[in-house]
């Protein structure tokens, strides 16, 4: 089987570790490095792939099987189009969009297109949380009531540097938080509702440094999320996981689970139940649900290359990263006024048959 040639779309930092992954994938080939910036020829010379400025620099004859979209938020529309439009299925990395509205028309566009679109929440490919809805699924947690997650920890002054980072959109609200409300939504199912605050008391940028939601799901269950990137602590995927060894690991946990039947913590899985009959007289048993880790952008990298040889359908698809991006404009808005939102659950209408 001919491998799977995949140009990546920008080439900053998360570009440069999908490069990485592509090369390291058995049955693919990094055939290219797309990106206007100096950096990014720099970059494709220095590990000796094609170099580009933009995708209709390519000649027919070398476009690639396949194309993730690292650019910036703003661009993956555009990018993402361009690629429908060649017929080119896309890993686009998450947000989807910087809008709703946005991504709604490059789902539609790729719908219409044919053209597989994924979206790089990446932390479903975690082994940890397959194990995780398992659990959930075989109802080892009973009915789901309750959920908690935090992303607390401290982004240095030199982050925020670059001015883009001050501004609005590009507070923990979209940029981390949309992590973990995808996983809430993957493991627990839809958010129907949504109340928010959020604060910028410390550093007094236009973006928002602390938000804290509370979620109604769908199935009834209700959850308590936190975000803040100036607060020492452990208590965060990045810092738990142990997934980006860039980031000291620490023994906590970042989220929790509870049901009528068990409670669960994630990234450890101590799955907490009775023995015999509930009731809070009543000794507990804690069990570790055990998983093999494994790098989850190899991982996607790998489904990528499946869902391109039409052997397996999206983990993540273009319609699930506008439903968390629905969520997260949600909690954005609720946090502007004060109020409660609804969610809508099918942000986009079904595409008429032909």
């Amino acid at each position: 089987m001919a491998p799977v040639k995949i140009a990546v779309m920008g080439a900053g930092l998360i570009g440069k570790r999908h490069a990485e992954h592509v090369r390291a994938q058995s049955g693919a080939v990094l055939s290219a490095i797309i990106d206007p910036a100096p950096t990014g020829r720099a970059f494709a010379e220095e590990i000796g792939v094609a170099w580009y400025p933009a995708f209709d620099a390519l000649p027919v004859r070398e476009r690639p099987d396949g194309v993730i979209v690292a650019t910036p938020n703003q661009l993956h529309v555009a990018n993402g189009l361009e690629l429908a439009a060649a017929g080119i299925p896309m890993l686009v990395e998450k947000p989807i969009a910087d809008s709703v509205d946005g991504a709604r028309k490059l789902v539609l566009a790729a719908e219409a297109a044919g053209v597989p679109l994924l979206v790089g929440h990446h932390r479903r490919h975690n082994p940890m949380i397959r194990g995780a809805r398992e659990a959930i699924d075989a109802g080892r947690l009973g009915r789901i009531l309750t959920l908690t997650g935090q992303f607390w920890l401290v982004k240095p002054d030199a982050y925020f540097d670059v001015e883009w980072r001050r501004q609005a959109s590009a507070g923990p609200i979209l940029i981390n938080l949309i992590h973990d409300i995808d996983l809430f939504r993957y493991l627990c199912g839809e958010i129907v509702g949504v109340q928010a605050q959020s604060s910028n008391a410390v550093r007094g940028n236009p973006a928002e440094e602390t938000a804290v939601a509370l979620l109604r799901f769908a199935n009834g269950a209700l959850g308590t999320v936190s975000a803040s990137d100036t607060v020492v602590s452990p208590w965060s995927w990045e810092l738990t996981t142990g997934e980006n060894p860039a980031y000291p690991r620490q023994d906590q946990s970042c989220y929790q689970i509870g049901g009528t039947q068990g409670s669960l913590t994630i990234p450890a899985l101590e799955l907490w139940s009775h023995t015999d009959k509930r009731g809070w007289w009543e000794p507990l048993k804690r069990e570790r649900i055990p998983f093999v880790p494994e790098d989850p952008l190899q991982a996607q990298i790998r489904h990528f290359c499946a869902v391109i040889r039409g052997e397996e359908e999206p983990l993540v698809s273009g319609r699930e990263g506008l439903a968390t991006l629905v969520v997260i404009e949600a909690v954005k808005q609720a946090a502007r006024t004060g109020g409660s939102v609804e969610v809508t659950t099918e942000p986009v209408p079904a595409r008429a048959s032909a």
